[in-house]
């Protein structure tokens, strides 16, 4: 467990790390910049632990029923979600592998998600956490199921249409941009010099993803990669001592901080950078609303967005979509607004001169 646990988050770390792979910035770029890259490939580490992971149960490898879907819950649990990682600058994975890199306004973000995500628990939120879960229950979560049709007829379209923005995308012209001199040659540039393409960035996670199935099922946690349970249960473990809440997925989080720590200090993108005070405020907040969101929804922008969506689960994709409207709610107050107010001021300005 714990040798298998480190090993897989320390690759997802990794890759992540040096992919640059944030959903958040992702899901604020459709917004704002109208890029979609990070998006599809998204989609693409979607597909390729989609297929590999239901191969792996219809080969009888592990079983996996998707239960019943809290809707109500999985809604305002993801659009809250959303809101806490613009604040936080980072979705829950994310801040891990940021925190490796030495960024303390993470490391912040995570103490306010860890603590949230333990309240939500087994803490003085447990029972608001409890009624939102067991309330406006749809009795079932799979999408297969819910039109009585096998799953590959659901994988088998998806994969197609990713496939086929994969196609448009590398088909598009390409933008000629302007790179510094290589420093590095061989795999030691490939790894930590070279920028990493986000679709091949996408499919290494989509492996990683598909590989934590077997691993974390071999210890008795049947479900892939998750990072808002384990997180609490690290807290958990460190305030009780109790060695139940000791498992696959807190090693696995804690091989993400490890995995990027690597990586960054591989790349020399280690540094420790301190947070102005509203930069620290907002991402204690941000990370409280992380864990509260993520833990009311069962799943984060991984455990819903990259899990449970692989899975063709109602639950990750109406999560998915209330976490980018989240994020682009957030967005707007955050960034857009702001601008506006900004640019209204400074032409009142100019015709009051004038």
């Amino acid at each position: 467990m714990i040798i298998t646990g480190l090993l897989c988050g320390a690759l997802l770390g990794f890759v992540m790390q040096r992919g640059r792979f944030c959903l958040t910035g992702g899901f604020r770029d459709m917004y704002l910049a109208k890029d979609n890259r990070m998006f599809y490939a998204l989609l693409i580490a979607i597909a390729v632990q989609s297929v590999g992971v239901f191969l792996l149960i219809d080969l009888g490898v592990f079983e996996y029923s998707a239960g019943a879907l809290p809707i109500l819950s999985v809604i305002v649990g993801s659009f809250i979600f959303g809101i806490g990682i613009i604040l936080a600058g980072g979705c829950a994975t994310g801040t891990w592998y940021r925190a490796g890199e030495g960024l303390i306004g993470s490391w912040i973000a995570l103490a306010g998600y860890m603590l949230m995500s333990t309240m939500m628990r087994t803490g003085v939120f447990g029972p608001l956490n409890q009624q939102m879960q067991t309330s406006s229950v749809l009795p079932t979560n799979s999408i297969a199921e819910t039109f009585g049709i096998n799953h590959w007829f659901i994988i088998i379209p998806f994969v197609a249409v990713v496939l086929f923005i994969i196609y448009k995308q590398l088909t598009k012209p390409k933008v000629a941009i302007p790179k510094l001199k290589a420093k590095r040659t061989g795999l030691s540039h490939l790894l930590f010099e070279k920028r990493w393409h986000p679709f091949v960035t996408a499919t290494l996670i989509g492996i990683i993803a598909l590989i934590a199935w077997p691993l974390s099922a071999a210890t008795g946690r049947v479900f892939g990669l998750g990072i808002t349970t384990p997180s609490a249960n690290i807290l958990q473990y460190l305030t009780t001592g109790d060695q139940r809440f000791l498992n696959w997925g807190v090693f696995l989080v804690v091989g993400i901080f490890s995995g990027s720590l690597i990586a960054a200090k591989a790349s020399k993108e280690f540094r420790f950078r301190m947070p102005d005070v509203k930069t620290g405020i907002n991402s204690f907040i941000g990370g409280n609303l992380m864990g509260f969101g993520a833990t009311l929804a069962g799943g984060c922008s991984i455990g819903n967005g990259l899990v449970m969506t692989a899975m063709m689960t109602w639950q990750g994709w109406i999560g998915l979509v209330f976490m980018i409207l989240g994020t682009w709610t957030a967005s707007y107050f955050v960034f857009v607004r702001p601008r506006q107010k900004a640019k209204a001021a400074k032409l009142k300005q100019e015709v009051t001169t004038a």
